[in-house]
């Protein structure tokens, strides 16, 4: 009786997603520069940001990486998630697991990697994930040869686990939801991660917006991925007045991956309406994406956090993968001439 009325839930879950994807529009062809997609995450999202720009790095220009983990970490450090969370990942093992997808035809060649932009953040009161994770990060790209001038590493400031945004949030040192925080900068003033970020993957921006020029909308996901992927069947889209129409085929894409607990589902609009991306976006031409997933029993992600571990298949960190395959195929329709 149980297991049924647990199907049951389920079921009903799954039809309540589909009524609210219908109100959501359809994910539109903008034309925008498929030279210029880049990608950053929190947590859960940094090791899906790592994921991506490893698995699609002939096509990723950059990569910000705020409290994550190496590529493949789990499946080549005894300890699995505990070692990838808090211990010392080793780079160099998941730098060959890299390198035997791509001899394997199921990920780029890691040899695109050294042309990548790379941002790296620790906050040294993050109490989720260690120091020494991230560490292993910068690693695993310095062994796929991306120079020092292309790799900036954050580790200084006294965050707990969040995005750091330059408008909104918790007390600097907090660890708990929305994970987002407000931290002082080294110059006195509100450290501006998504500037920073955007700034190191694009180089000089445009002063931030004071007021945007449009508004956060939703899209429909479940064109992409069906809820049995965990992937939530609406997802945020910004798209600055200046891409909007014919002008976007100059404009950038950037894909933010929220982290574990930090969907809509659990946030609201706390991550794609005011971590400090769009302000970014809205004046230097950049679009943003911020796919979304739930909470969900199955696939079993109570928390709703991106694969990084193999919940939705043991081919999570390929191009094959269920969630980064509908994350292409979303950036490719942003990209479509």
């Amino acid at each position: 009786m149980r297991k049924q009325l647990t199907r049951m839930f389920q079921l009903a879950a799954v039809l309540v997603s589909t009524t609210v994807a219908t109100a959501a529009e359809k994910l539109p062809a903008l034309g925008a520069d498929p030279a210029r997609t880049s990608i950053s995450g929190l947590s859960s999202g940094a090791f899906m940001a790592v994921q991506y720009d490893v698995a699609y790095s002939s096509t990723t220009l950059g990569v910000g990486v705020v409290a994550g983990g190496p590529y493949n970490c789990a499946f080549v450090n005894e300890g699995g998630i505990a070692a990838c969370t808090q211990g010392t990942p080793v780079g160099f093992a998941s730098y060959e697991a890299a390198r035997g997808f791509a001899a394997l035809g199921q990920i780029d060649l890691v040899e695109n990697l050294a042309k990548s932009k790379v941002y790296l953040f620790s906050g040294t009161k993050d109490t989720v994930v260690k120091q020494s994770v991230v560490d292993s990060v910068r690693d695993f790209y310095t062994l796929a040869n991306v120079p020092a001038t292309n790799l900036v590493y954050v580790n200084n400031i006294a965050s707990g686990h969040a995005f750091i945004s330059p408008s909104f949030g918790n007390p600097c040192p907090t660890n708990t939801s929305p994970f987002v925080n407000e931290c002082i900068a080294a110059d006195g003033g509100l450290y501006d991660q998504p500037g920073a970020i955007l700034t190191q993957i694009y180089g000089p921006l445009n002063a931030r917006a004071e007021i945007l020029s449009a508004k956060p909308v939703a899209f429909d996901q479940t064109e992409f991925a069906s809820p049995l992927t965990g992937m939530a069947a609406t997802g945020y889209l910004y798209i600055p007045s200046s891409c909007q129409n014919s002008a976007a085929k100059t404009c950038a894409v950037h894909v933010v991956f929220h982290g574990c607990e930090q969907g809509a589902m659990e946030v609201g609009d706390d991550v794609y309406g005011k971590t400090g991306y769009n302000e970014w976006a809205d004046t230097n031409s950049i679009v943003v994406l911020y796919p979304q997933l739930d909470s969900t029993e199955i696939p079993p992600n109570p928390k709703g956090c991106w694969d990084w571990w193999g919940y939705t298949g043991l081919n999570f960190q390929t191009q094959s993968g269920q969630q980064l395959s509908a994350t292409r195929a979303m950036v490719q329709r942003l990209t479509k001439q």
